[in-house]
């Protein structure tokens, strides 16, 4: 068995409530969502042909051509996303790597004992032949398998090169196959078009209610979305500032209290996103939290604990003393 260890605390929350919209804000919410996600694709693929050298460059002037077509705020939230897009697929690859090391390794090191036989390493672990001579040819041939791959991934390494599929890689490949995906076609576009919506907005600490872009009143519950400068001709509102605000109120079932007081006094970042399956719109809320340090487990074991079995219907709760003795 593993070693016990203690989980860190979280240090960040994220809830969701529905919002409920009639035919004018779907349409609106659709029409914000489009324009600023053709500028995220087209700012993805730009962060992408940069490569690693990009570290040095910043997102500064990606964020300036991007402002003039829609503004400061929407375009330092797509740039934002699109390093993190792009270092996520970074990551990705450094993990393939080190999986294919490690399987090409494991076979380097079965190959290495005659079939049928077995031997002791240096750390005293028992290291199996393989049963056949077939058995050991395929393996033979899926090694070279797998020393192609690792060559190709440390190629992409070196050269910078990584792959990121806004809408989803999964959802890209049903689309070659939509009869075993249980799609049609346009009920696959509907979907990979609301995939690729882009209605996100960072937080900003020093703003009213925590986000200038997309805000919601702690006390009213209503939502308002600043528009993107080429569509202002959606604003229903008579400020300066080209505005859309929604009829129904908002309300979030669970941690509503938290996610008030964090609104009004720091940054609260807020994402708009369809579901084509259920004709659903939904809003989360994310902000951070304040680190605290984790506790030691010998600090959390020398007081009583509280035990807990999950069992397939009923939760089985024993309070134990530091010796373990319920």
């Amino acid at each position: 068995m593993a070693e016990p260890f203690v989980v860190a605390v979280p240090t960040g929350m994220r809830i969701r409530t529905r919002l409920r919209v009639n035919e004018d804000e779907d349409a609106a919410l659709r029409a914000v969502g489009t324009h600023p996600g053709h500028l995220a694709g087209k700012d993805l693929a730009a962060r992408c042909a940069l490569g690693n050298g990009a570290k040095h460059l910043g997102r500064g002037p990606r964020k300036q051509a991007l402002t003039f077509m829609s503004s400061s705020r929407w375009a330092g939230t797509i740039t934002r996303i699109s390093d993190d897009q792009r270092q996520m697929g970074a990551d990705n690859l450094y993990r393939q790597r080190e999986q294919l090391y490690d399987a090409a390794e494991a076979i380097v090191g079965r190959l290495k004992v005659e079939v049928g036989t077995e031997v002791k390493d240096a750390q005293g672990r028992t290291i199996k032949g393989y049963a056949s001579k077939t058995e050991r040819w395929v393996k033979q041939q899926r090694l070279q398998v797998l020393r192609a791959k690792l060559e190709e991934i440390e190629r992409r390494i070196e050269g910078g090169q990584v792959s990121v599929v806004r809408g989803g890689r999964d959802l890209m490949k049903k689309r070659h196959n939509l009869a075993s995906a249980g799609l049609t076609e346009p009920e696959w576009c509907e979907a990979w078009d609301a995939a690729r919506l882009f209605l996100s907005a960072d937080g900003e600490a020093d703003k009213l209610w925590g986000n200038e872009t997309i805000r919601l009143s702690p006390e009213t519950g209503v939502l308002s979305l600043r528009l993107p400068t080429p569509l202002v001709r959606l604003s229903n509102t008579s400020g300066s500032v080209p505005t859309y605000v929604f009829e129904t109120p908002l309300r979030f079932s669970y941690h509503a209290d938290e996610w008030a007081a964090q609104a009004m006094s720091g940054a609260v970042s807020y994402t708009i996103s369809y579901e084509p399956a259920t004709n659903r719109w939904y809003l989360d809320a994310s902000w951070s939290i304040a680190a605290v340090p984790t506790p030691s487990l010998a600090s959390l074991k020398a007081g009583n604990t509280l035990g807990v079995d999950l069992n397939a219907d009923h939760l089985a709760g024993w309070v134990l003393s530091p010796d373990g003795n319920p």
